[in-house]
């Protein structure tokens, strides 16, 4: 008889794991990731946007021009998966394109909180159709990147005559305005905030509206409260579901094989195979909030397009919206520990902030003895530190940036995400720091988790980089992730499974400290 595993009992490991989850609500209910007043410098010569009469562009959309590379189409032909130690239907639903509820239907699975290993899940066969080939947004005007980090976010809204512009919204019990809203998402999830606004102005009419009805105040981007019982009411958990999808198409399309659209009424969509990432990713998010009629103008010239062009410019201008060069290499780096110590290597690939968006990050736990702690969550007596030479360009609950190229710009050139680092003891925006220097010690502070440990991940020009890339579109290859010569391995649709290899070694992404297999030293 296979070993039959509950999902419930799955997403327990991946909890202890513990890393920011891709449900926006268990980060709110979990995290008090709490801007600091100003949290983010902005940059010194830049100049309040001009008023919204001389932003506004006439109602004929500009062109919509196409720099950007498109992706040969990948559609699996598969009908039919077997399920491994550690799926989840919702894992096998999303890697396919499709719906837990379409996979219920289509297996007559009575309790869809439980697999067994070896069963054979039936999958709906692939669309004919395809989506529109409209680009709506380049990559780069969907990432936080190099090309976003002048726009001043304040400055646009108070220039505003829409609700946004006195909105406020309330985080573990302190009142942010808006735009601080806006760039904390836009930080974290690292979705450029001018998106994030263009999409609060298509779906409530927050930017031109001053009193929107009240059901668009409260959940500004349309997504109602979880089934599940977690409130989505507020800008900041609308805006951090949003930012997740959008990850999860971007993300998705580049990295996880995504090739296939469903809507809840059963239209099935092949993605156009002309599109770029960011184009996927805003018909991915609005395939989740509209009808397929509406969905349709939305993702057309008269949409969201016409929108953010009106407010921000043609997208396209400016030159090509890669991201990330051909050429990308990871510079060198050493773990992210003390020489001399042996740490456990708890988490393979998985989400760097949230899974929706690239499994760009990795785990691991601290030498702590167990018997001197009395609960699994606690501050550990030992430091993660520096894996190069950076500055640090922010710190948040739980969080530290440290950037690569010196610049403090976290939107530019590599950068390192440590997460789950107490506050006492945390290194400070601005700390100049060599490679091994001390960066904080390992807790549960900080996104998700209920068990000490360090989640670590990396950036380029604010793209989240997978760790391990066996599924990457062709022209998406990512240089895998290396510590020390130790490089990440992960499992095929498996998040937080996998492995590290050095020189023939071999270190499994387990949980405990019992384990001779998921010790990792230098």
């Amino acid at each position: 008889m296979p070993k039959r595993l509950l999902i419930f009992l799955a997403a327990l490991l991946v909890a202890a794991a513990g890393c920011v989850r891709n449900q926006p609500e268990v980060i709110i209910i979990t995290a008090t990731f709490l801007p600091e007043p100003t949290p983010v410098a902005l940059v010194p010569d830049q100049m309040p946007a001009p008023p919204i009469e001389q932003t506004l562009l006439a109602n004929e959309p500009p062109a919509n021009q196409t720099p950007d590379p498109a992706r040969p189409g990948a559609v699996s032909a598969a009908r039919e998966y077997v399920v491994q130690p550690g799926d989840t239907l919702s894992g096998i639903a999303v890697s396919y394109g499709t719906t837990i509820e379409t996979l219920i239907q289509l297996n007559d699975i009575a309790n869809p909180d439980a697999l067994e290993v070896g069963q054979i899940i039936r999958l709906p066969d692939p669309p004919t159709e395809t989506t529109s080939d409209f680009k709506i947004l380049p990559d780069a005007r969907v990432v936080f990147g190099p090309r976003a980090t002048s726009f001043d976010i304040a400055g646009f809204i108070a220039q505003q005559p829409g609700f946004i512009r006195t909105a406020t919204d309330t985080i573990n019990d302190e009142d942010f305005t808006a735009a601080e809203v806006v760039e904390r998402v836009a930080y974290e999830y690292s979705v450029d905030p001018r998106l994030l606004l263009a999409l609060v102005e298509l779906k409530a009419g927050w930017l031109s509206e001053p009193d929107p009805a009240d059901e668009k105040k409260a959940y500004p981007i349309g997504i109602g409260d979880s089934p599940f019982g977690f409130t989505r009411r507020g800008l900041y958990r609308q805006l951090a579901w949003a930012a997740d999808q959008i990850n999860a198409g971007y993300y998705g399309w580049k990295h996880r094989g995504l090739s296939t659209l469903e809507f809840s009424g059963g239209i099935r969509l092949l993605y156009s195979p002309s599109l770029n990432a960011g184009t996927v990713a805003l018909q991915f998010l609005l395939s989740q909030l509209s009808p397929y009629a509406t969905w349709e103008r939305e993702i057309g010239p008269d949409g969201l397009f016409a929108i953010y062009s009106r407010y921000f410019g043609n997208p396209f201008d400016g030159g090509a919206g890669e991201v990330i060069p051909p050429d990308l290499e990871q510079p060198p780096l050493g773990l992210p520990f003390p020489r001399g110590e042996t740490w456990y290597y708890t988490g393979g690939p998985h989400g760097g902030w949230g899974t929706g968006s690239a499994w760009a990050a990795i785990d691991f736990a601290p030498p702590d003895d167990p018997a001197t702690k009395t609960t699994a969550c606690y501050v550990s007596d030992h430091f993660a530190v520096a894996v190069a030479d950076g500055v640090v360009a922010r710190t948040s609950e739980g969080a530290v940036v440290l950037d690569l190229d010196g610049d403090g710009d976290e939107t530019t050139g590599w950068t390192i995400l440590y997460l789950h680092l107490a506050e006492q003891d945390r290194v400070t925006e601005g700390t100049v720091l060599r490679q091994g220097d001390p960066v904080g010690r390992p807790s549960c502070e900080g996104g998700f988790s209920n068990g000490t440990h360090m989640h670590i991940a990396r950036r380029y020009n604010g793209e989240w980089i997978p760790a391990y890339c066996e599924s990457c579109a062709p022209g998406a290859q990512m240089p895998p992730f290396v510590m020390d010569g130790w490089m990440a391995v992960g499992l095929s649709n498996q998040e937080y499974q996998g492995y590290l290899m050095k020189e023939g070694q071999r270190k499994v992404a387990e949980q405990g400290r019992d384990i001779a297999d998921n010790e990792v030293s230098w």
